[in-house]
């Protein structure tokens, strides 16, 4: 199965490498993103970095999901009790801000964890919120994503084809989860979640970890989308 990740990341490797700050308008409208973390190496020889998290979304929210992630909106920071904070709109900036929270053992993570989408979970856990301590792990968790994180994409049009059970980033997911030599190294903070899938995974993620790994088909797909990317970069470039 390593050689089966060794293929996928080599193949993105010419793919431009993605930093904070960026224009989110270069960005597409559809595909597959692979994030990449300071400090973690794959396994295959080397110090290339490892993919820690492979994402999607729903159709035409691939920019929309990135600017969740990194936060570019700044007035999301303005949220109140009434409303819900910004790693309700980003399970990467949730998982992260667990880690940080379980770390320090900071007995904030049971309220972190409480999904606050809906107006009665807003009405109903009200209660427990210490907005200004939401803020600053927010801060935080903005700070560590935009200077320890980078990602590549693959533009890939068609939500079928992207997401579900059927949908390439489940492959893509358990072709990485299932190697063995692409370990999360010692100082990694994902060690620090509570969720135990994060921890053995090395990997951000909960979903998909024991996907079947890229088939012939997958991989021809992964190989078409990678050339339609750098086709589209051209033009945007």
């Amino acid at each position: 199965m390593s050689e089966l990740c060794r293929w996928l990341q080599e193949q993105l490797e010419p793919l431009p490498m993605i930093t904070h700050p960026f224009d989110l308008k270069k960005l597409p409208e559809n595909g597959i993103y692979f994030f990449y973390e300071q400090g973690e190496s794959w396994g295959h020889g080397g110090n290339s970095p490892r993919i820690v998290r492979i994402g999607t979304h729903r159709e035409g929210n691939f920019r929309s999901r990135i600017a969740d992630h990194f936060l570019l909106s700044e007035t999301k920071m303005r949220f109140d009790v009434t409303k819900s904070p910004p790693h309700d709109r980003s399970i990467f900036r949730k998982h992260i801000g667990r880690a940080l929270l379980n770390r320090d053992h900071d007995p904030y993570l049971a309220v972190w964890n409480i999904d606050l989408m809906t107006k009665e979970a807003l009405k109903q856990h009200a209660h427990l919120r210490q907005i200004d301590r939401e803020r600053q792990i927010e801060a935080e968790v903005t700070r560590i994503l935009r200077q320890h994180f980078s990602f590549r994409f693959i533009v890939l049009e068609g939500q079928a084809e992207r997401m579900g059970s059927r949908g390439l980033e489940a492959s893509l997911i358990g072709t990485i989860a299932r190697c063995d030599v692409c370990n999360a190294s010692n100082t990694w903070l994902g060690h620090h979640s509570p969720i135990e899938k994060v921890q053995q995974s090395g990997l951000w993620l909960v979903q998909h970890l024991k996907a079947e790994p890229l088939s012939k088909n997958d991989k021809a797909r992964v190989l078409a989308s990678i050339a339609a990317t750098s086709s589209w970069l051209r033009g945007v470039g």
